[in-house]
């Protein structure tokens, strides 16, 4: 991969990997203890509706057999999330994500501490999720400690390789699916979902040091980092903007027929998931790609418009 590196965390004092973890929230540390698997299982389920207020809705449409898996894996991911993002220092992040690592192994070990990955024991055993499908998201959390720029639309491809696409193969997990043609097709909309947030959030991105359009695209429509640097929405910009507006909704047709390919209640979630990034790919478009300074957001109206489609979906 060809890349830029902007940042070089060098060695860090025990301190300073405490004070990581003070920078987030208390209950996020590695308890001397493990607590119950009962405890660990309200903890994952705080979390997830506490959290993220999409995944509470889409939880609605989840069949009861399968809502605390998917709690147990969406704690996983908001934390490591958060290990790689909110911590405010690349070297403190790459030290925490190491020690979330070796949690993830001694709960492959049958020995975890932290109430994350005692609950998480549960759903790989019943589940028989591969431990790399874990380990590849923090593999894309270390990677953004380092890697601020991206040469070509392949790199950054290779970039939701790991940051994306794991999360669909653990959904499909979870739900009883483990072949290669259903993965490659979640791959197709895991990306294109990654895609439009990237669109999305140009300008919050770049206030963190990362620019995730490929600098190929840049030197193609005579965009340079000034322009992002100095929020002009210029009529390249635009143009730049609309082209990987299109790359992306390509990228959600390929991965469309997924949702004929599997059972009525994952599909109503798929639909919902897929036309969320759709509608976010719309926003952009709608305010003429102008996103510097202007975070395309979808409206309150149109989210319970999806909202109310995909209950109907679950009548029918």
């Amino acid at each position: 991969m060809t890349s830029i590196a902007s940042r070089e965390p060098g060695p860090m004092p025990a301190s300073s990997v405490r004070s990581g973890w003070a920078s987030l929230p208390p209950e996020y540390a590695i308890p001397p203890v493990a607590p119950s698997l009962e405890e660990s299982r309200a903890y994952c389920r705080r979390l997830a509706r506490s959290h993220y207020e999409n995944f509470s809705v889409a939880s609605w449409f989840l069949p009861a057999r399968l809502r605390q898996h998917f709690f147990n894996v969406y704690a996983y991911c908001r934390i490591s999330d958060d290990l790689g993002d909110e911590v405010g220092n690349p070297a403190a992040s790459l030290l925490l994500l190491d020690q979330w690592q070796k949690e993830l192994e001694a709960c492959y070990a049958g020995r975890p501490r932290h109430p994350v990955f005692v609950a998480l024991a549960e759903t790989v055993r019943s589940c028989e999720i591969p431990q790399h499908e874990f380990s590849d998201l923090l593999t894309a959390f270390r990677q953004d400690q380092t890697v601020t720029r991206y040469e070509t639309f392949e790199d950054l491809l290779g970039y939701c390789l790991n940051s994306a696409n794991p999360v669909g193969h653990l959904v499909l997990y979870l739900c009883g699916y483990r072949d290669e043609e259903r993965q490659k097709l979640s791959d197709y909309t895991c990306t294109a979902l990654q895609l439009a947030n990237f669109w999305q959030d140009v300008s919050v991105d770049y206030a963190k040091g990362r620019i995730y359009l490929p600098l190929e695209s840049l030197r193609r429509f005579g965009v340079s980092e000034e322009h992002i640097a100095q929020g002009r929405n210029t009529p390249a910009f635009c143009e730049m903007m609309r082209f990987e507006v299109e790359r992306a909704r390509e990228w959600f047709q390929r991965g469309s027929p997924l949702i004929g390919k599997v059972d009525k209640e994952l599909a109503i979630d798929l639909e919902l998931f897929t036309r969320g990034g759709q509608e976010i790919l719309n926003a952009i478009e709608k305010q003429g790609y102008a996103v510097l300074g202007r975070r395309p957001t979808i409206s309150r109206p149109r989210k319970l418009a999806l909202v109310a489609r995909a209950a109907l979906g679950k009548l029918l």
